[in-house]
């Protein structure tokens, strides 16, 4: 029997590994001679390209380059298939992880140390370049990463525009002339976890711009830079992406590479998935286990498990998942792929211990179902 455990970590408590390792045990336990195949997951925000680099048996690269608040960091990025694909994770350049509470504010963060990275990764052959967006401190619509890959951006008198959400207000004129001419031969995927707009009461810059310091006065001052970078953009690919399904992720970092170098956004599982090469294993699969911290009705909207659960229902196989706890709404998610779900949590407890106590409340879980499998497969026998 072969069984594919493919799950996101449970924030707070268990990494990717962990959750996958403590189903295996619990399952191996009742299914011995059971052939396991795990897999971590990621849906494209922090820690992706490290654990990609992990399982997937690629490396990671260091760079030093100008961090969110225009000082410098030291970022990570993820070579891998023998060093075609660079996997750059935005946050490594331009996280909220690396701003003080005291020091967020959009109007003056920048990406440019995500193009920095960019180069980088250029520099070393990589021609296949996925972006992932998760855990931005900015809201400049990539501004700063697209000066950083050649592209000019001026205000009215013809000066270069300085860094932030708030100073791309004057921006006046584009000029992507100077854009990196290797980024043509590049193919580009930008990893979303949201679908929000690029702008208006749904974009980037009123929905999470406050997560990131922005201030009430502060939102209709990005939103009006970023509409202002959008229809530059515009007149330079004649298409509007300000509506455009998750170009509103990371304080719109992915308009200029969508718009002058052909960028696709794409869901952070789903293109995980296939790094990981799931699609191809599922029809080898008897049984594929998938599961997250909390499932419930927002699962189904891009997260890791629904990946794999889609992936499963399309090649006919049954979808088991496991969570922390299962949430409002979490009913519906029998409707996209999966067959069962089970919370991990046996008894009431505080959230404290809930976390101290995850992976031996997980691996006996995962035992349980595991031996309730057993149990049927044996009266079936019975049966017949």
């Amino acid at each position: 029997m072969d069984i594919l455990v493919a799950c996101d970590s449970f924030k707070e408590s268990l990494t990717a590994e962990a959750v996958v390792q403590a189903i295996i045990t619990g399952f191996s336990s009742i299914f011995p001679e059971a052939r396991y195949h795990g897999y971590p997951m990621a849906d494209g925000g922090e820690g992706t390209a490290s654990l990609m680099a992990r399982v997937l048996g690629g490396h990671l690269e260091t760079r030093m380059v100008c961090g969110p608040l225009g000082l410098p960091v030291a970022a990570r990025f993820a070579v891998l298939d023998e060093g075609r694909t660079a996997l750059i994770e935005l946050a490594e350049a331009a996280g909220l992880a690396q701003v003080p509470p005291e020091s967020r504010t959009p109007l003056f963060t920048t990406t440019q140390g995500v193009g920095e990275i960019i180069r980088a990764a250029l520099d070393l052959g990589c021609r296949r370049l996925v972006l992932a967006l998760g855990g931005s401190a900015t809201c400049d619509g990539g501004a700063g990463m697209l000066q950083a890959l050649g592209v000019s951006l001026r205000d009215l008198q013809g000066r270069e525009i300085a860094q932030g959400g708030g100073p791309l207000g004057a921006v006046f004129s584009l000029h992507p002339e100077g854009l990196d001419p290797r980024l043509a031969e590049c193919s580009i995927e930008i990893l979303c976890d949201v679908t929000a707009p690029l702008l208006g009461d749904e974009g980037a810059a009123a929905v999470f711009g406050p997560q990131k310091g922005a201030t009430a006065a502060m939102i209709p001052i990005l939103n009006g830079a970023l509409a202002r970078l959008a229809s530059l953009v515009q007149a330079e690919c004649g298409r509007d992406l300000s509506n455009v399904e998750g170009i509103g992720a990371a304080g719109g970092a992915g308009l200029g590479l969508v718009g002058l170098c052909g960028a696709r956004l794409v869901p952070g599982s789903e293109a995980v998935a296939r790094l990981l090469g799931l699609e191809k294993m599922m029809p080898t699969m008897d049984l594929v286990i998938t599961g997250e911290g909390r499932l419930d009705r927002q699962t189904s909207q891009g997260k890791a498990p629904q990946a794999v659960a889609s992936l499963a229902r399309a090649a006919g196989k049954p979808v088991i998942a496991f969570a922390g706890t299962l949430g409002e709404g979490h009913e519906t998610l029998f409707e996209t792929g999966f067959g069962a779900l089970f919370s991990s949590l046996d008894r009431p407890c505080t959230l404290e211990e809930a976390f101290s106590q995850a992976a031996p409340a997980l691996q006996r879980c995962a035992r349980n179902v595991a031996a309730s499998l057993a149990m049927g497969r044996s009266f079936q026998a019975v049966q017949e």
